[in-house]
């Protein structure tokens, strides 16, 4: 009986060992595997969607504006002593030039640049290209150019320059009246000499003004990524149209922090013109310096508004001189134009005609008083 279990059980091993061998091999005579085939959905690009998408890029506007955009490098030479004993004033008052063993070195700068007419006319910021003595321009197919000041204008911070040559594709020059606030816009320019580089954003703000960057401001502000070496590059739309000059950023360490600042195309348009011309910018003058009205000046001079420009200080012999005005008249209307600030006054006063009369409405004491004077030219930075 025993032996019997024995074989028996050998028996049911050996026919288990015998299925998984065939089992193992392909042959189950027992059971039937179901075979599924297991399906995986993935989700591909659809050709329409694609293109789509590609007509809401700025891949277009890029092509177009591009061209146009330039590097500018420049050079200047300093003279230096390398020993700062021979710069002592106490030394040079006795030997004078007998030690003069100052040496030469030249550096150099990054900018950027636009042309605006196929003859070669470059615009750029003046704080590129000043005091360079050398100035050479890059294209975006790198063919490299010597560039000559035609002129410039310290006062927005704009600079002309020409290259000699007659093909070089100029940017279309867009319309400001057709820029908003939101606005997508594209700078374009050679931050850090890295190359020609594109940033997007939008515009954040215009008008901006009492900046301290420059005399005349009326800013476009935006926050597409400007860095040292944009300055002087395209600011365009999403046509590939200049709407503004890339010149100065708010920063804290020197790089893009989402608040940068460009010439308007319009106010480009105007100082351009007259620097093409004749070489420098003229503007109206009268001779005084303002101050803001604050509520405390304006309540000392009991005044219900403080629309107005107050007369601090005015030029012997200027125009506001021989016409009457005072130091502590405010300026409140001229040529029927209401003046609100300093700025607007600096404005309308620096837009007038040399030898072109104007109305000027002031108040003084309790009075109010219309005078009328002859407006000269503005005294030009560096003359």
């Amino acid at each position: 009986m025993k032996k019997s279990w024995i074989l028996s059980c050998q028996f049911v091993t050996i026919l288990f060992a015998l299925f998984f061998i065939l089992d193992f091999f392909g042959f189950n005579p027992f059971f039937k595997k179901k075979i599924t085939n297991t399906i995986i959905q993935v989700r591909e690009t659809d050709d329409s969607t694609y293109l789509s998408s590609v007509k809401n890029s700025f891949a277009d506007a890029v092509k177009t504006a591009i061209p146009s955009v330039v590097n500018i490098n420049t050079a200047i030479k300093i003279r230096y002593s390398p020993n700062p004993f021979f710069e002592d004033p106490f030394f040079r008052k006795f030997f004078g030039d007998q030690f003069d063993y100052r040496q030469e070195k030249q550096t150099s700068s990054l900018g950027s640049g636009v042309i605006i007419s196929n003859d070669g006319y470059v615009i750029t910021n003046f704080h590129v290209i000043e005091a360079a003595e050398e100035i050479e321009i890059t294209t975006h197919n790198g063919k490299k150019f010597d560039a000559s000041l035609i002129g410039a204008d310290p006062e927005t911070d704009l600079a002309v320059l020409k290259i000699d040559n007659l093909a070089l594709p100029n940017i279309t020059l867009g319309n400001i009246n057709n820029l908003n606030v939101g606005d997508s816009v594209l700078a374009i320019g050679n931050p850090f000499g890295v190359g020609q580089t594109v940033t997007m954003g939008i515009v954040s703000g215009l008008g901006r003004n009492q900046l301290g960057i420059s005399t005349f401001e009326n800013f476009i502000q935006t926050d597409a990524a400007i860095n040292p070496g944009n300055s002087g590059g395209a600011l365009v739309d999403i046509n590939g149209d200049l709407v503004g000059i890339n010149s100065a950023i708010y920063s804290k360490s020197g790089g893009s922090m989402g608040i940068g600042f460009a010439i308007p195309i319009d106010l480009v348009k105007k100082i351009t013109e007259q620097i093409i011309i004749k070489g420098y910018v003229t503007r109206g003058w009268i001779g005084v310096e303002v101050q803001e009205l604050t509520d405390e000046l304006k309540e000392s001079f009991n005044l219900s508004s403080n629309s107005g420009a107050l007369i601090a200080s005015v030029v012997k012999n200027s125009p506001a001189d021989k016409g009457g005005l005072k130091s502590g008249d405010i300026i409140v209307n001229i040529n029927n134009k209401k003046i609100s600030n300093g700025k607007a006054l600096l404005n309308i006063v620096s837009d007038s005609q040399p030898s072109q009369s104007i109305d000027i409405e002031i108040i003084r004491g309790n009075r109010k008083i219309k005078l009328s004077l002859k407006v000269s030219e503005r005294p030009r930075l560096g003359s």
